[in-house]
């Protein structure tokens, strides 16, 4: 029969303990799975807006992964255009296109540089650099984006 168990800490003078390797190991897989679960999401959800990959980082040089994200990992909660993308099932409408869901007075499509609402994620048409983040409200620390209470 394998050997399941070490024997752990007899070095160190402390009682004999058998660990379960097995659980440990599991758990670290499973952790390493979830990343990359969550990673190839991530990537497949910048492939699904036009630029999504060089979306500009509003509070420095740089880009914004986690464009959905008010963190720019990705990580925690959604932002204005990250709740309407899923609302729009995690794709590019004309409708979310011409929708301007930080309310800075830019449409998102303007935002990330289909003014023109053509794109998608087959097309080849070219588009224009992103000017700002769709999900943000900028210029950050204005009255007029006051509402979203967004500090960098």
């Amino acid at each position: 029969m394998p050997h399941l168990f070490l024997n752990l800490g007899s070095e160190l003078g402390a009682p004999e303990r058998r660990q379960p390797v097995v659980i440990s190991t599991m758990l670290t897989w499973v952790y390493l799975a979830a990343a990359i679960c969550t990673a190839s999401a991530f990537l497949r959800y910048q492939g699904a807006i036009p630029n999504g990959d060089i979306v500009p980082d509003p509070c420095r040089i740089g880009d914004w992964p986690g464009v959905g994200h008010f963190s720019s990992n990705g990580a925690g909660p959604r932002n204005e255009f990250g709740l309407d993308f899923a609302a729009a099932g995690h794709v590019w409408t004309q409708s979310l296109c011409q929708k301007d869901s930080d309310r800075d007075g830019r449409t998102n499509g303007q935002e990330l540089g289909d003014p023109t609402c053509r794109w998608t994620p087959t097309s080849t048409i070219s588009l224009a650099a992103p000017t700002t983040h769709p999900g943000i409200c900028e210029p950050i620390g204005s009255s007029a984006c006051a509402w979203q209470a967004f500090l960098c």
